[in-house]
């Protein structure tokens, strides 16, 4: 089974204005939401490509429930810490002339909460897959990912770790099975401008067995455990929304991936899924997704054999 672990969830809610007059009421054209978070948009787009997975993380209050249920409703499994304090963050996103964004504070999981979620991740099993995503908010320890990664290291499970910086290199030494930097993330890890493939092989060789550096609109390279590289492109058309990509990029990958054992197709699909979120209002939907790998692949025989 697939595992998501999302720390601090999240409703976004993004309200559309023609024009934002600061100190007036203003009135929305049409509003959405969003159920967010990054380990979230994995299951979520995992769902998509008929991928089943278990979100794990900690909601509260009332729209900790919401949101739950909104995951539930799209055949999503979740397993979260209920915390008995605060709500589940709201996120507000008003896009207008300008785009502004409000992003709220959440609630932080205590000790004991932590414990409870230990437990969960001790009965883990060698063939499950546990993907941890983001950075860890200020209010929490910063060892916060190395104390879960801890408790998988006696285990054969795939771990996935997309996160950036000190955190990303403290992972390494837990040998994940995938890291997602991008370009510029190379260059503040290495300290200096550094091509996709040498920060890779350093990365790799630092204890990473498949490494994905994502290039933005220049597509994305893997090195892969088998040690070849692979190169991906990404979609034609109008970027409506970034958030999420880079998560629609693991899933698709991690989707690829089991159902093939091929790395390109599963880089193809994890830059096809990215794309596809990237030309969505939202997270992509599964006929965007396999639209953009027909258009990377260059042939309509895309589904997986």
């Amino acid at each position: 089974m697939i595992y998501t672990i999302t720390i601090s969830p999240a409703i976004d809610y993004v309200v559309h204005l023609d024009l934002l007059k600061e100190g007036m009421t203003n009135r929305s054209t049409h509003e959405e939401y969003f159920l967010g978070g990054k380990g979230i948009n994995v299951s979520q787009v995992l769902k998509e490509l008929g991928v089943g997975s278990v979100a794990l993380g900690f909601v509260s209050g009332f729209t900790g429930q919401a949101l739950e249920s909104g995951l539930r409703d799209k055949g999503i499994d979740t397993d979260f810490i209920h915390l008995t304090q605060g709500i589940t963050r709201i996120n507000v996103k008003i896009k207008a002339d300008e785009e502004t964004e409000i992003n709220g504070q959440g609630t932080v999981p205590t000790a004991a909460d932590f414990d409870k979620l230990a437990e969960k991740l001790k009965k883990l099993k060698d063939d499950d897959i546990l993907i941890i995503s983001g950075n860890i908010p200020k209010v929490l320890p910063q060892d916060t990912y190395d104390r879960i990664l801890k408790l998988t290291k006696d285990k054969k499970m795939r771990i996935i770790v997309d996160t950036n910086g000190d955190l990303l290199i403290n992972s390494l030494k837990y040998r994940p099975f995938l890291i997602k930097p991008n370009i510029d993330e190379l260059k503040d890890i290495f300290g200096k401008d550094i091509s996709a493939e040498e920060g890779a092989l350093k990365l790799q060789e630092s204890g990473a067995r498949n490494v994905i550096v994502s290039l933005g609109k220049d597509g994305a390279v893997l090195l892969a455990e088998d040690g070849n590289i692979y190169r991906a492109g990404v979609c034609t058309g109008k970027v409506l929304n970034t958030v999420g990509s880079g998560d629609s990029m693991v899933a698709g990958f991690l989707a690829g991936y089991l159902k093939t054992g091929d790395y390109k197709y599963a880089l193809d699909l994890g830059s096809a899924a990215g794309s596809a979120t990237a030309l969505s209002p939202g997270l992509a939907e599964n006929h965007k997704i396999y639209g953009c790998l027909k258009e990377l692949r260059g042939t309509e025989d895309v589904q997986p054999k």
